[in-house]
C-alpha cells in the first residue's frame, strides 16, 4: 500500500504545467478508481516520449504486476530508461534487480553502480543498500568505513534498516559511528 501511495504522489507532483497537458491528471483518476490497465495505457506514451517520471512508474507497474503480468525484463528496461536520466529510485531499483538478478542477469558491480548513483543524490534506501554491498564486499572490495559511512548517511535520514546495520556494525566489527 506504501508503494502504491508513492506512486500517486509522484503523479499528483508530475500534474503540474507541462505535465497536466500531457494528461498525467487521468492517470491519477484511473488508479484512484482501481483501472489499472487504463494507468498503464496512459503511462505507456508518456514513458516512451522519455518523461523520467512515467518510466519509473511504468517500471513499477511491471515489477509489482499491477494490471499487468508481472514482468522483470520488462520492469528493468524502463528502470533502466529513467536511471540513465538520472531518476533516483529507478537507479536504487535497478540496482536491486542487479543485486538479485531479477529481470536481468545479476552483476553485483552493475548493482554498485546504480546503487552509488542514486546514494549520491541523497535517496536513503540506496545509501543503505550500497553500505549493504561495502559491508558485504559485493562488487566491490569490503570496506566496513565505507559500509559505516553510507548506513550513517541513510540513518541520519531516518532509515530504520540502516540505524540497525550501524548499530550492529559497531557491537560486532568495533567500527566507530
Amino acid at each position: 500500500m506504501k508503494k502504491w501511495a508513492l506512486f500517486i504522489a509522484t503523479i499528483l507532483s508530475l500534474c503540474s504545467g507541462v505535465a497536466r497537458a500531457n494528461g498525467l491528471e487521468d492517470v491519477v483518476e484511473a488508479y484512484n478508481k482501481g483501472n489499472y490497465a487504463r494507468v498503464l495505457q496512459l503511462l505507456s506514451p508518456l514513458a516512451s516520449q522519455g518523461i523520467a517520471d512515467a518510466q519509473y512508474q511504468l517500471g513499477f507497474i511491471y515489477h509489482m504486476g499491477k494490471g499487468v503480468a508481472q514482468d522483470y525484463p520488462e520492469a528493468a528496461k524502463w528502470y533502466y530508461l529513467a536511471a540513465k536520466q538520472g531518476h533516483a529510485v529507478a537507479q536504487n531499483n535497478l540496482g536491486w534487480m542487479f543485486d538479485i538478478g531479477k529481470g536481468v542477469a545479476q552483476d553485483y558491480q552493475e548493482a554498485t553502480k546504480w546503487y552509488s548513483l542514486a546514494a549520491e543524490q541523497g535517496h536513503s534506501v540506496a545509501q543503505n543498500n550500497l553500505g549493504w554491498m561495502f559491508y558485504m564486499g559485493k562488487g566491490v572490495i569490503r570496506d566496513y568505513q565505507e559500509a559505516a559511512k553510507w548506513y550513517r548517511l541513510a540513518a541520519e535520514q531516518g532509515h530504520s534498516a540502516a540505524q540497525s546495520n550501524l548499530g550492529a556494525m559497531q557491537v560486532r566489527l568495533g567500527v566507530e559511528i
